[in-house]
């Protein structure tokens, strides 16, 4: 009787990536370099296309060009409708019209750049001019804001570049993928056998310890949202990046994270960030878009809707979304 050997581990490439790490792993050790140079190129081609932070990115052209008509490219579209669909879906809870608004928090630069500690006064807070303004024809690619308009297209486009470098990676290798930014994943291709272990927790980049449950995804994506990691004090406040768009402030804190999975990074992530935005009433939403997900609150309890499972042992080897 013979007995077939053990499938290697997969194979793992990290580095620094859009302001936050990214984590590729493979099934096939042999398929990284192809797989990790699909990677590398999804990410360069967001960031030229999207980034807040760039002056010579397409994003930041499209802003100084508000209120008047501009065409963009196949990327960039494909970007903004992401955006859009997320801003519908959740009736402008997630709404990309929070470019100003982010500006004004602080939130100018890479957060890296930012100052942890800044004295400056905060302007008075002015709700964002909202999604259902932007004039956009998908066929021709042309686009204008409303004058004064600046988009971020930030956590809809890193969730689409996870989506579309896992899909794409996974055909170029041959094997299964999971492409991790920021702890939003996306798995593409077989799983390995058991599935692609995640352990929950509020930092992604946290080093081993202490970590949280942990779940097994064998296929589609998960994405965390929270309040935790990207804080900084300004004013004597303390501030973080998601925007409630109908006020222009961060929004109200109740849950410290919300993780959902859903069929692609997309969805996962404009769901989690809308429970953030939702707070109180999120609970409830969550449970109308019939969505697995894990909610803690700010006492660190978890409340579970759409079939999440229980909390498992934690999980000690792994940082949320730092799958192995």
């Amino acid at each position: 009787m013979t007995t077939r050997a053990p499938a290697p581990p997969p194979a793992e490439a990290v580095f620094p990536a859009l302001g936050t790490t990214a984590v590729l792993l493979v099934t096939d050790p042999k398929a990284l370099p192809a797989a990790e140079g699909v990677l590398r190129a999804e990410l360069a081609a967001v960031d030229r296309a999207c980034s807040r932070f760039r002056p010579d990115s397409e994003l930041t052209r499209v802003n100084l060009n508000a209120g008047r008509p501009t065409t963009v490219s196949e990327r960039f579209a494909e970007a903004l409708q992401a955006a859009l669909r997320a801003a519908r879906l959740t009736d402008g809870a997630v709404d990309p019209t929070v470019g100003r608004a982010m500006t004004a928090l602080g939130y100018d630069r890479t957060f890296a750049a930012l100052r942890p500690e800044d004295a400056r006064p905060l302007p008075a807070a002015v709700p964002a001019p909202g999604w259902r303004r932007i004039v956009f024809d998908p066929r021709s690619r042309r686009l204008r804001l409303p004058p004064y308009t600046h988009l971020d297209l930030g956590a809809t486009a890193k969730a689409l570049t996870a989506d579309r470098a896992a899909r794409r990676a996974s055909e170029a290798a041959g094997c299964g993928v999971l492409v991790s930014l920021g702890g939003d994943l996306a798995v593409a291709g077989p799983a390995p056998d058991g599935g692609w272990r995640i352990a929950l927790a509020d930092d992604h980049a946290r080093p081993g310890g202490d970590h949280g449950p942990a779940v097994a995804v064998t296929g589609g994506a998960l994405a965390t949202s929270g309040l935790r990691v990207r804080t900084w004090h300004r004013a004597g406040r303390t501030l973080h990046h998601i925007v409630d768009p109908a006020t222009g402030e961060p929004a109200t804190p109740v849950w410290r994270t919300v993780t959902v999975a859903a069929a692609t990074c997309v969805d996962a992530n404009t769901a989690s960030t809308a429970a953030v935005v939702l707070g109180d009433t999120a609970v409830d939403w969550l449970r109308g878009t019939a969505l697995p997900a894990r909610l803690v609150g700010l006492d660190g309890r978890p409340v579970c809707v759409g079939g999440w499972p229980p909390d498992s042992a934690s999980a000690t080897e792994v940082a949320s979304g730092d799958p192995r």
